[in-house]
């Protein structure tokens, strides 16, 4: 019908416009007036929200991922179905989706961050209905209200989870053992007493029948007594004399046998208290060393789980030390083999040096061994050195002498004019060389340092004018060889 608009029960028909509040309507039909009113839809189905918080760290610090599933939906009443379609008519249900599971994330995480893996892990339904209860405020404030919150899966990347069901394990299996080894004992003690109840009742049986033997026994003789007396008076009266002999005879006999079943009593009294003593030794103490034996069986298996855990964290640090020693023997081996090179180098370095010292030092006396040789021999010659001295330094003393000449590109001899006097300019030249030789012992002196004078004086077979004039006045006086 033209006007009329229709929604199921998962729906809500809001219908606004005019001057009038908006109307709704769940699950029916209303009139909607053309232009003046609009006929709006909100879904009042359920949504499946996946909650998962990936790394949140825990009230202990440790982080776990929280995968956990919600049924959220609008509110069914009106006051709900109004707040929804004012926060949420117009947008889609991917959107009203995206907003509730962003409340309902922000609350896990918050509440992670109070509890422990361990209050998480083991009451789950606790964790879900505490961020249900939680999120349930933000959830009304939108219109909305969480149907259902449950958590899937926890999972941690440190393993702490599974350290967890390690040790739970543990406990479990420690737990059923010391249960078997009680189950046991109990049993133990239970054959051991219904064993104990055989032995009495067969002891007591024994002894009953022992007793009704000796009362068989004495009530026989007894009767045999008066049997044997009656036969003797009837068929002994002649020997009465002997019956009552033989009477007094068998009465001592009875006593005997009285006193052998009395023996027999107590022997029979020894040998249940040996029974009683030998249940003791095979029955009750086994049974009793069983169940110490099996008390010390858990015990050491609470103490192997002990030294198991200390064995692995000794391992561990064992480990750990064996590592750092490596690693300290290494460097201390590196140290070493870098300090026995370096002294391998120095000592190659320091024989070689002192190779080097003694061949310095040889070289050395081998020079000093030929400078006092040559000292030796300049002593010895010194007048012959001398001259050979002279003689080096002439070529000096004459290329002193030429240099001036040598300079002199040619020598122009000027006569003092018509006189005819030529040779005075030559006589001129000569007398220059005459001067520059007469100046050679003062210039050998200047270049080599030799007082050529002094030298020639002292030299052997050079005699002064003065011993040469001497010498020659001696030779007048004295007659030839031929005056002779």
């Amino acid at each position: 019908m033209a006007g009329f608009h229709t929604v199921g029960p998962n729906h809500a028909l809001i219908v606004s416009g005019g001057s009038a509040q908006p109307r709704l309507k769940v699950g029916g039909r209303m009139f909607v007036l053309p232009i003046l009113q609009k006929a709006q839809i909100i879904s009042l189905e359920v949504m499946t929200l996946q909650v998962n918080t990936a790394r949140v760290y825990t009230k202990e610090g440790v982080s776990v991922s929280v995968d956990g599933v919600a049924q959220v939906k609008v509110g069914r009443s009106e006051d709900a179905i109004r707040t929804a379609a004012e926060q949420f008519l117009g947008k889609t249900a991917m959107q009203i989706a995206e907003v509730a599971l962003q409340t309902l994330e922000g609350q896990q995480r918050a509440i992670l961050g109070t509890m422990t893996v361990e209050d998480i892990y083991r009451d789950r339904v606790a964790f879900a209905e505490q961020v249900r209860d939680v999120a349930a405020t933000d959830m009304t404030n939108m219109g909305l209200e969480i149907v259902s919150f449950s958590i899937r899966d926890i999972q941690d990347e440190q393993g702490y989870l599974e350290a967890l069901g390690v040790r739970r394990t543990a406990e479990v299996k420690r737990d059923a053992a010391i249960g078997e080894a009680q189950a046991e004992r109990d049993a133990g003690i239970k054959e051991a007493s219904a064993d104990q109840q055989r032995q009495a009742a067969r002891f007591e049986a024994d002894t009953a029948i022992a007793a009704s033997e000796r009362d068989f026994q004495t009530e026989k003789a007894a009767y045999d007594q008066q049997v044997n007396a009656r036969t003797a008076e009837a068929e002994l009266a002649y020997s009465l004399q002997e019956a009552k002999t033989r009477q007094q005879i068998r009465g001592e006999e009875l006593q005997i046998e009285v006193v052998e079943r009395q023996k027999q009593i107590e022997v029979q009294q020894q040998e249940i208290i040996r029974r009683e003593r030998e249940l003791d030794a095979t029955v009750r103490r086994p049974a009793e060393a069983e169940r110490d034996q099996l008390e010390l069986i858990a015990e050491g298996n609470r103490r192997r789980i002990r030294v198991e855990s200390e064995a692995e964290r000794y391992k561990l640090e064992t480990v750990a030390e064996g590592e750092r020693s490596r690693i300290i023997a290494e460097a201390q081996a590196d140290a070493e083999s870098i300090r026995l090179r370096g002294q391998a180098d120095a000592d190659a370095i320091r024989a070689r040096g002192e190779a080097e010292a003694d061949a310095i030092r040889a070289q050395g006396l081998a020079e000093a061994q030929a400078m006092n040789k040559k000292a030796d021999a300049w002593k010895e010659y010194g007048q012959a050195a001398m001259i050979q001295q002279l003689f080096d330094s002439l070529p000096d003393v004459a290329g002193a002498v030429a240099e001036p000449l040598a300079k002199t590109d040619s020598i122009v001899v000027i006569s003092n004019g018509g006189d005819g006097n030529s040779g005075a300019g030559a006589s001129k030249v000569t007398q220059d060389v005459s001067s520059t030789i007469a100046q050679l012992p003062a210039l050998v002196q200047s270049l080599t340092g030799v007082d050529l004078i002094s030298s020639l004086k002292n030299l052997p077979g050079i005699v002064s004018d003065e011993s040469a004039q001497n010498g020659a006045v001696e030779a007048e006086d004295s007659p030839s060889d031929d005056e002779k």
